[in-house]
């Protein structure tokens, strides 16, 4: 978290991305491109919530109401259609979270969706087809690959391809998490991989994560240069926070500050991230995590 994996790795061929950026120009571009971007209200949160079926419902949904969160990024795989017992958990969450008026989106994501495409566009049919999610959210880190080291523009390339299937197979919103360090990859000789995802997705969450709000390695320090290319690129991105404990990066968390002390901080990002019109609030990973911090 905070390296840059495979920096000054720049490596050719470049024809692969080419192919790869000239078939995005036959895609459809993603729906929220036409929409008029506008920063969330303040206190506006979103929370990943990776095992849904090791809580109660109603819980997640009393902690989501109280603390402004309006979307959950609910982890599921594609075997949830054919398991009766998960079904009925989520769709329970489901109804609950409709009331509440918070949304769902499916959770998915694996290093090798980049050149695994079957196995990320059967996980979105899979999921999807449930019709318990309003649209698919993935966390792929293609980066933690021994091959990142040899071959990043072929994982780029891979992954690149990735979204626009996963967008093109279904009309719902796409959104990814991204690293902030996107913009020192190349994908290709004149663009970088966070805005050729960008160019992908309707929305990104940013793993921004750091404990202090302003100054160096801060959350929006780190954050700023994804929020300068969304507002450009006309997608919404969420910055975000960790409250799980790190031992070897104290400074990417807020477990040791304590839940207080986040609260106060996050309504600080909501104060510095307005002046950007894709600043669309800050996602807490993860749900017992937060839950679990000292007051």
């Amino acid at each position: 978290m905070g390296g840059i994996p495979g920096a000054g790795r720049l490596r050719a061929p470049w024809v692969v991305l080419a192919v790869v950026l000239l078939l995005g120009t036959a895609l459809a571009a993603p729906a929220s491109a036409a929409v008029r971007l506008k920063p969330a209200a303040a206190g506006t949160r979103a929370m990943w919530l990776w095992d849904p079926g090791a809580v109660r419902p109603a819980d997640v949904l009393t902690w989501a109401r109280t603390r402004g969160v309006k979307e959950i990024f609910v982890h599921a795989d594609a075997r949830l259609p054919s398991s009766p017992a998960r079904l009925a958990r989520l769709k329970e969450l489901k109804r609950g979270a409709d009331a509440a008026r918070i949304r769902l989106t499916a959770l998915g994501g694996d290093p090798g969706w980049a050149t695994d495409h079957a196995a990320a566009r059967s996980w979105q049919r899979a999921v999807l087809g449930t019709k318990l999610f309003a649209g698919s959210h993935v966390d792929v880190e293609p980066y933690v690959l021994p091959r990142w080291q040899t071959d990043q523009a072929g994982l780029v390339a891979g992954m690149l391809r990735m979204l626009q299937l996963l967008q093109a197979d279904d009309p719902r919103p796409l959104e990814a998490d991204v690293p902030f360090w996107y913009h020192t990859v190349p994908a290709g000789p004149r663009t970088t991989l966070a805005d050729a995802v960008l160019a992908r997705v309707d929305a990104v969450t940013v793993m921004s994560y750091r404990d202090t709000v302003t100054g160096p390695n801060s959350l929006m320090d780190v954050g700023a240069d994804m929020l300068a290319r969304a507002t450009k690129a006309g997608r919404p991105v969420r910055l975000a926070v960790e409250t799980a404990p790190l031992a070897d990066c104290v400074y990417c968390t807020f477990h040791e500050e304590g839940a207080a002390r986040m609260t106060a901080a996050l309504t600080q990002v909501d104060a510095a991230a307005r002046s950007y019109p894709a600043f669309a609030g800050v996602a807490v990973h993860h749900y017992p995590s937060w839950r679990a911090m000292r007051p």
